[in-house]
């Protein structure tokens, strides 16, 4: 999502500053170059080594006698597709809002045309005081990027608003700024995790889905502009800006999708839904000594060919198809039978894929195309595959 991406990330002085670090990998991990600049007062709580190491580029502190070049805030700032603040500190909002060039970082800050995404962190008090309030006011009005300060724990034991947005938030914000946002104003519905069907009051007939591929599916989908939300049987932190709707059950999940799906614009069906369940699930334990249950199965709806049946003009449709054998074959005849727009097929026993695994190879189909293989990779990569191929499925209906 952010490969090519030059951000500069600004670190001003408050606590919250070593969180940076973990900001400046994550920026990395994602394909961006980072150039980490730190202010004085942040040097006195974290040490500008660690930053380097992580980071694209060595710290940059100095605005004077820099070996590099004569005008190192212009060269920053003009070279920049996003100047990140992370965190900024009331001292920094107010140079800023009031146009201070004060040091390296605040005439970057001015001497830029790039986006700039400021992400306060501070005590309570501070926070709420009418001219920090009124200073976020006017960097809004300018145009500048917020990310509000979260509620929780502060420094000193206090507790409150004013701890600065986790990484991964800040990330998936700076993601939304910089993607290419060709999911604008569609409403995407995924499914994640597996079903868990009820035997008795304690056990039940479940499978190895762990939900991975299906919330990295709802994350890149969230960072193009879309309104996401998860039809989920797991307990996964969400991606930021997705709703989640939990259930358990198929029965559960296909009243679900069944009511999210005709409004959305994709429906992306990635949960590994059980293809049979106890005809009649027993409301207490049962017990050992009572011996060897028959435990007779029926086979559960199909919730994707429902949806492929009713779907509405203009939808996309993705199935997944975890496979073991003959996976081309049946990802094939799944993609005709249910009437889908793609279906994203992939050998569960193969090394390193599917269920329970950070990353994933598929083979994406789609009707009167040829099959294109992803091989290995993070979850997140195939995510983006998949979202470049539903992008690309709706230009086409449109063309």
């Amino acid at each position: 999502m952010l490969a090519g991406k030059r951000i500069v990330l600004g670190v001003t002085g408050g606590i919250a500053a070593y969180k940076a670090v973990e900001l400046s990998r994550r920026l990395v991990d994602a394909g961006a170059h980072v150039v980490p600049v730190m202010t004085k007062g942040a040097e006195r709580f974290l040490g500008p080594t660690t930053l380097s190491a992580l980071a694209s580029e060595t710290v940059k502190t100095r605005l004077w006698d820099d070996p590099e070049t004569p005008i190192p805030h212009t060269k920053l700032g003009q070279g920049a597709d996003l100047i990140l603040v992370a965190p900024a500190t009331a001292r920094l909002i107010g140079a800023y809002r009031s146009g201070l060039s004060t040091d390296l970082l605040t005439n970057v800050l001015l001497a830029t045309r790039a986006p700039v995404m400021l992400c306060p962190a501070m005590h309570t008090e501070m926070w709420e005081h009418p001219a920090v309030v009124d200073n976020i006011a006017t960097l809004r009005s300018w145009g500048v990027h917020i990310v509000d300060p979260e509620s929780g724990r502060l420094a000193g034991g206090d507790s409150g608003a004013g701890r600065l947005a986790a990484p991964e938030t800040i990330v998936a914000a700076v993601e939304r700024l910089l993607g290419p946002r060709d999911l604008d104003g569609v409403h995407v519905v995924v499914s994640a995790g597996g079903t868990r069907e009820p035997i008795d009051a304690v056990r039940v007939i479940a499978n190895r889905s762990s939900g991975k591929q299906g919330y990295a599916v709802a994350a890149e989908a969230a960072a193009r502009g879309a309104s996401v939300t998860i039809v989920s049987t797991v307990d996964r932190p969400a991606p930021v800006g997705a709703a989640v709707e939990r259930v358990e059950t198929a029965a559960q999940m296909q009243s679900a999708m069944e009511r999210l799906a005709p409004s959305a614009g994709v429906v992306v069906m990635a949960a590994a839904v059980a293809d049979f369940r106890p005809a009649a699930a027993v409301d207490r334990k049962i017990k050992k000594h009572d011996g060897v249950p028959e435990i007779v199965l029926e086979p559960t709806p199909d919730i994707l060919a429902g949806l492929g049946a009713n779907k509405p003009a203009g939808q996309v449709l993705v199935g997944f198809a975890a496979e073991t054998d003959d996976m081309a074959a049946n990802a094939q005849r799944k993609l005709v039978a249910k009437h889908l727009d793609l279906i994203v097929a992939n050998d569960v026993a193969a090394d390193a894929t599917g269920f329970q695994h950070d990353t994933n190879a598929v083979t994406l189909f789609s009707p009167d195309q040829s099959p294109v293989e992803v091989p290995l990779a993070d979850k997140r990569q195939i995510a983006a595959a998949v979202i470049d191929r539903v992008v690309a499925l709706r230009r086409a209906a449109t063309d």
